[in-house]
């Protein structure tokens, strides 16, 4: 890190468009959580379906040597099927040629609790270009906290530490890149690990709160700062 204060830069645009318009600067990376059906109703779950692994492959080609991809995402249940979202991840990387790093498993409410709808867990995976040997930071498999959620869809912050302390000791990354940023949670994390940090967010509503959006990193669990 440079020792500057991190910049952290918030673009309403809809996110693969811009990715499409703006290669990435030397030294990305990527932490991101790709839109749940709910949140595009209109594409209908197919639709969705398809979206989800065109959006996810457009993110692992955009990232260049020898940034990371990594994705928070929740499984859902979907006309009373199962649906994996950190296996639509990984066929998305397999198409593209990148290696899994890790996959963790991040509890979104104390285990043992029982959901009728949505996963009590999220996937948490790290994608690489090529496979990495002799890793000395991997962190913990499962995460037992997500930690505080600024927004009901966050990713947490204690997931977002995670992500963001392998970034910082297994990486060259200088820039995280949060396309579907939502309120901001990775890009603040990120800027409290020393990265300048960028997000897309196609929602004025959520570019204004990402903004905003301050996290007192300090305490066990990372609330806004009053």
């Amino acid at each position: 890190m440079s020792g500057q204060t991190p910049t952290r830069t918030i673009i309403q645009a809809e996110a693969l468009a811009w990715l499409g318009d703006n290669p990435a600067p030397p030294g990305t990376s990527v932490i991101t959580s790709l839109p749940d059906v709910s949140e595009v109703p209109e594409r209908g779950f197919e639709g969705w379906k398809r979206w989800f692994g065109d959006a996810a492959r457009a993110v692992l080609r955009w990232v260049p040597e020898p940034g990371l991809v990594i994705f928070f995402q929740s499984d859902i249940r979907e006309g009373g099927a199962w649906v994996d979202k950190g296996y639509l991840a990984q066929r998305a990387a397999e198409t593209e040629g990148r290696t899994l790093l890790w996959h963790k498993i991040v509890c979104r409410h104390a285990p043992g609790s029982i959901s009728h709808g949505r996963a009590n867990y999220s996937h948490l995976l790290c994608f690489a270009h090529t496979a990495r040997e002799g890793i000395r930071h991997p962190g913990p498999d499962v995460l037992p906290d997500a930690g505080f959620k600024p927004w009901s869809k966050a990713m947490g912050v204690e997931a977002c530490r995670l992500a963001c302390r392998f970034l910082r000791e297994e990486s060259e990354t200088k820039l995280v890149v949060d396309p579907f940023c939502g309120h901001g949670t990775a890009l603040a994390v990120a800027n409290h690990f020393g990265f300048d940090a960028l997000g897309i967010e196609l929602s004025s509503r959520k570019v204004r709160a990402a903004r905003r959006l301050e996290l007192d990193l300090g305490g066990t669990r990372g609330e806004p700062t009053r």
